[in-house]
């Protein structure tokens, strides 16, 4: 029981350590994130029409 006891306080320690990021920060790293996932989606999408056009020209 006392080692995780020593967890939970080792981990409470660690969280003050922790350097949060403020709103300018996170609004920057949320709009990167969601401009990769975007870009990702219409390669995605792009590679799905071109392989399913081909299916069906060759089918």
């Amino acid at each position: 029981m006392g080692k995780i006891k020593q967890f939970f306080n080792d981990v409470k320690k660690e969280m003050k350590r922790v350097r949060w990021p403020n709103k300018k920060e996170l609004f920057k790293s949320s709009l990167a994130t969601i401009c990769c996932v975007a870009v990702l989606a219409l390669f995605y999408y792009g590679l799905d029409f071109i392989f399913g056009t081909l299916m069906k020209i060759g089918g």
